[in-house]
Protein backbone atom coordinates (compact mmCIF):
# COMPACT_ATOMS: atom_id res chain seq x y z
CA UNK A 1 0.00 0.00 0.00
CA UNK A 2 1.75 3.79 -1.02
CA UNK A 3 -1.23 5.55 0.64
CA UNK A 4 -0.35 8.50 2.83
CA UNK A 5 -2.06 7.80 5.93
CA UNK A 6 -2.87 10.17 9.15
CA UNK A 7 -4.03 8.65 12.16
CA UNK A 8 -4.61 10.88 15.05
CA UNK A 9 -4.96 9.63 19.06
CA UNK A 10 -6.12 11.94 21.47
CA UNK A 11 -6.63 13.22 24.78
CA UNK A 12 -10.87 14.51 25.38
CA UNK A 13 -10.95 17.70 24.60
CA UNK A 14 -7.42 18.33 23.15
CA UNK A 15 -8.73 19.48 19.90
CA UNK A 16 -7.97 16.05 18.22
CA UNK A 17 -11.03 15.83 15.86
CA UNK A 18 -10.85 19.33 14.80
CA UNK A 19 -7.00 19.05 13.80
CA UNK A 20 -7.96 16.03 11.84
CA UNK A 21 -10.66 17.73 10.15
CA UNK A 22 -8.42 21.21 8.98
CA UNK A 23 -5.53 18.91 8.10
CA UNK A 24 -7.33 17.41 5.45
CA UNK A 25 -8.81 19.92 4.08
CA UNK A 26 -6.05 21.24 2.50
CA UNK A 27 -4.90 18.75 0.05
CA UNK A 28 -9.02 17.89 0.31
CA UNK A 29 -8.75 14.39 1.76
CA UNK A 30 -11.10 12.93 3.36
CA UNK A 31 -10.92 12.92 7.16
CA UNK A 32 -13.03 10.02 9.38
CA UNK A 33 -14.40 10.16 12.45
CA UNK A 34 -17.92 10.41 12.39
CA UNK A 35 -18.00 9.16 9.15
CA UNK A 36 -16.47 6.27 10.61
CA UNK A 37 -18.86 5.18 13.37
CA UNK A 38 -21.53 5.97 10.40
CA UNK A 39 -19.43 2.95 8.49
CA UNK A 40 -18.95 0.83 11.03
CA UNK A 41 -23.23 0.95 12.10
CA UNK A 42 -24.03 -0.06 8.12
CA UNK A 43 -21.52 -2.73 8.22
CA UNK A 44 -21.51 -4.16 11.99
CA UNK A 45 -25.54 -3.82 12.40
CA UNK A 46 -25.12 -1.80 15.49
CA UNK A 47 -26.40 1.57 16.07
CA UNK A 48 -24.37 4.79 16.09
CA UNK A 49 -25.22 5.66 19.54
CA UNK A 50 -23.88 1.69 20.56
CA UNK A 51 -21.05 2.44 18.97
CA UNK A 52 -20.19 5.53 20.46
CA UNK A 53 -21.12 4.59 23.84
CA UNK A 54 -19.32 1.56 24.01
CA UNK A 55 -16.83 1.60 21.13
CA UNK A 56 -14.09 3.05 22.84
CA UNK A 57 -14.20 0.73 26.27
CA UNK A 58 -12.62 -2.12 27.30
CA UNK A 59 -15.69 -4.78 27.14
CA UNK A 60 -17.24 -5.11 30.15
CA UNK A 61 -13.93 -5.11 32.24
CA UNK A 62 -10.74 -7.49 32.59
CA UNK A 63 -13.07 -10.71 34.27
CA UNK A 64 -15.48 -10.38 31.51
CA UNK A 65 -13.80 -10.23 28.46
CA UNK A 66 -11.11 -12.81 30.09
CA UNK A 67 -14.25 -15.25 30.42
CA UNK A 68 -15.58 -14.85 27.01
CA UNK A 69 -11.85 -15.40 25.56
CA UNK A 70 -11.21 -18.48 27.62
CA UNK A 71 -14.30 -20.30 26.55
CA UNK A 72 -14.40 -18.89 23.02
CA UNK A 73 -17.37 -17.14 23.09
CA UNK A 74 -16.83 -13.48 21.49
CA UNK A 75 -19.01 -10.79 22.70
CA UNK A 76 -20.59 -7.76 20.60
CA UNK A 77 -17.22 -5.40 21.58
CA UNK A 78 -15.03 -8.12 19.63
CA UNK A 79 -17.04 -8.37 17.30
CA UNK A 80 -17.34 -4.74 17.10
CA UNK A 81 -13.37 -4.96 16.85
CA UNK A 82 -13.02 -6.85 14.21
CA UNK A 83 -15.26 -5.08 11.84
CA UNK A 84 -13.62 -2.09 12.96
CA UNK A 85 -10.54 -3.43 12.17
CA UNK A 86 -11.90 -4.30 8.70
CA UNK A 87 -13.16 -1.04 8.05
CA UNK A 88 -10.17 0.94 8.59
CA UNK A 89 -7.92 -1.00 6.31
CA UNK A 90 -10.41 -0.84 3.85
CA UNK A 91 -10.13 2.99 4.03
CA UNK A 92 -6.94 3.27 4.11
CA UNK A 93 -6.65 0.79 1.08
CA UNK A 94 -8.70 3.49 -1.01
CA UNK A 95 -6.20 6.22 -0.65
CA UNK A 96 -5.00 9.04 1.19
CA UNK A 97 -7.24 10.44 4.60
CA UNK A 98 -6.93 11.24 8.49
CA UNK A 99 -8.62 9.22 10.33
CA UNK A 100 -9.53 9.92 13.97
CA UNK A 101 -9.00 7.45 17.19
CA UNK A 102 -10.34 3.89 16.81
CA UNK A 103 -6.73 2.62 17.34
CA UNK A 104 -6.19 3.25 13.43
CA UNK A 105 -2.60 3.44 14.72
CA UNK A 106 -2.21 0.17 15.64
CA UNK A 107 -4.14 -1.23 12.57
CA UNK A 108 -2.21 0.83 10.63
CA UNK A 109 1.30 0.53 11.47
CA UNK A 110 2.22 -2.27 9.37
CA UNK A 111 -0.42 -1.66 6.35
CA UNK A 112 0.07 1.52 5.10
CA UNK A 113 2.39 4.69 5.00
CA UNK A 114 1.16 6.02 7.97
CA UNK A 115 1.72 9.67 10.21
CA UNK A 116 0.60 8.37 13.88
CA UNK A 117 0.04 11.74 15.96
CA UNK A 118 -1.24 11.69 19.61
CA UNK A 119 -2.55 15.02 20.33
CA UNK A 120 -2.51 16.35 23.93
CA UNK A 121 -3.04 19.36 26.33
CA UNK A 122 -2.86 20.60 30.20
CA UNK A 123 -6.01 19.99 31.78
CA UNK A 124 -7.10 23.31 32.30
CA UNK A 125 -7.31 24.12 28.34
CA UNK A 126 -8.87 20.75 28.07
CA UNK A 127 -11.54 21.43 30.36
CA UNK A 128 -12.03 25.09 29.53
CA UNK A 129 -12.40 23.61 25.68
CA UNK A 130 -15.04 20.89 26.65
CA UNK A 131 -17.10 23.73 28.28
CA UNK A 132 -17.24 25.92 25.34
CA UNK A 133 -17.31 23.22 22.46
CA UNK A 134 -19.34 20.71 24.07
CA UNK A 135 -21.54 22.50 26.29
CA UNK A 136 -20.36 20.55 29.25
CA UNK A 137 -21.40 21.98 32.52
CA UNK A 138 -18.76 24.08 34.37
CA UNK A 139 -19.39 21.97 37.82
CA UNK A 140 -16.79 19.48 37.18
CA UNK A 141 -15.14 19.16 33.64
CA UNK A 142 -11.76 17.68 34.74
CA UNK A 143 -13.66 14.39 36.32
CA UNK A 144 -15.40 14.13 32.81
CA UNK A 145 -11.83 14.07 31.59
CA UNK A 146 -10.67 11.97 33.76
CA UNK A 147 -13.28 9.37 33.15
CA UNK A 148 -12.97 9.47 28.88
CA UNK A 149 -9.24 9.58 28.95
CA UNK A 150 -9.42 6.16 31.02
CA UNK A 151 -11.95 4.57 28.76
CA UNK A 152 -10.15 4.90 26.04
CA UNK A 153 -6.40 4.10 27.78
CA UNK A 154 -7.95 1.31 28.93
CA UNK A 155 -9.72 0.11 25.07
CA UNK A 156 -6.62 0.78 23.69
CA UNK A 157 -4.53 -1.45 26.02
CA UNK A 158 -7.16 -4.22 26.07
CA UNK A 159 -7.19 -4.38 22.01
CA UNK A 160 -3.35 -3.22 21.22
CA UNK A 161 -1.34 -4.15 24.10
CA UNK A 162 0.11 -0.90 23.88
CA UNK A 163 0.12 2.34 26.58
CA UNK A 164 -2.18 4.72 24.81
CA UNK A 165 -0.64 8.20 25.10
CA UNK A 166 3.09 7.19 25.37
CA UNK A 167 5.23 8.86 23.21
CA UNK A 168 6.95 5.78 21.65
CA UNK A 169 4.04 4.42 20.11
CA UNK A 170 3.46 7.86 17.78
CA UNK A 171 5.73 9.91 15.21
CA UNK A 172 4.37 12.83 16.30
CA UNK A 173 2.91 13.92 19.63
CA UNK A 174 1.49 18.20 19.80
CA UNK A 175 0.17 19.75 22.67
CA UNK A 176 -2.78 22.02 21.39
CA UNK A 177 -3.16 23.79 24.40
CA UNK A 178 0.95 25.06 23.55
CA UNK A 179 0.78 25.41 20.06
CA UNK A 180 -2.96 25.79 18.94
CA UNK A 181 -5.20 23.78 16.85
CA UNK A 182 -4.48 25.79 13.93
CA UNK A 183 -0.66 25.42 14.24
CA UNK A 184 -1.07 21.86 14.95
CA UNK A 185 -3.03 21.26 11.61
CA UNK A 186 -0.39 22.96 10.10
CA UNK A 187 2.40 21.11 11.52
CA UNK A 188 1.00 17.66 10.46
CA UNK A 189 0.10 18.81 6.63
CA UNK A 190 3.38 19.72 6.31
CA UNK A 191 4.58 16.50 7.35
CA UNK A 192 2.20 15.14 4.74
Amino acid sequence: MKNRIITISREFGSGGRTIGKRTAEAPGIPCYDRELIQKLAAKSGFSEVYIEDTGESAPGGFLASAFSHRYGEPNNADYLWKVQYQVITELAEQGPCVIVGRCADYILQDKADCLRVFIHADMKFRARRIVEEYGEREASPEQRLREKDKRRAAYHRFYTDMKWGHAQNYDLTLNSGTLGIDRCADIIRGLF
